[in-house]
């Protein structure tokens, strides 16, 4: 079973920028749907920003031109580029991954704070 690890979470002040990194071990990456999920002990988990594989990429209203999505398959990993961070995108993000027979996986999980 594929595992997947984020990497790249820390602490930041606003307006800072942060990548989060999710590399997978699996080989159905570059077929599959590759999403960032947050969440917050006040709020459910929320789709971030998610990306098909054909680069398509979607993104949460609150995020949207401040955040970008990539991926890279030839490293089986995807991206997400954070900038003009703000307290309210501190959470802990997830990385998630549905492959094309609708198999889903998470991440562990890595933190965000964006604090002065």
């Amino acid at each position: 079973q594929a595992q997947l690890m984020e990497s790249g979470g820390g602490l930041v002040q606003p307006g800072g920028s942060l990548r989060l990194s999710c590399a997978t071990s699996g080989s159905s990456f570059s077929s599959a749907y590759m999403g960032w999920y947050r969440q917050t002990s006040e709020k459910q988990r929320e789709l971030v920003a998610g990306i098909s594989r054909f680069g398509l990429a979607n993104f949460a209203d609150s995020v949207r031109g401040r955040f970008t999505i990539s991926r890279e398959n030839a490293k089986n990993t995807v991206y997400l580029q954070m900038n003009n961070l703000k307290p309210e995108d501190t959470a802990v993000y997830y990385c998630y991954e549905r492959t094309a027979n609708n198999v889903v996986q998470w991440g562990q999980g890595t933190q965000v704070t964006v604090s002065s």
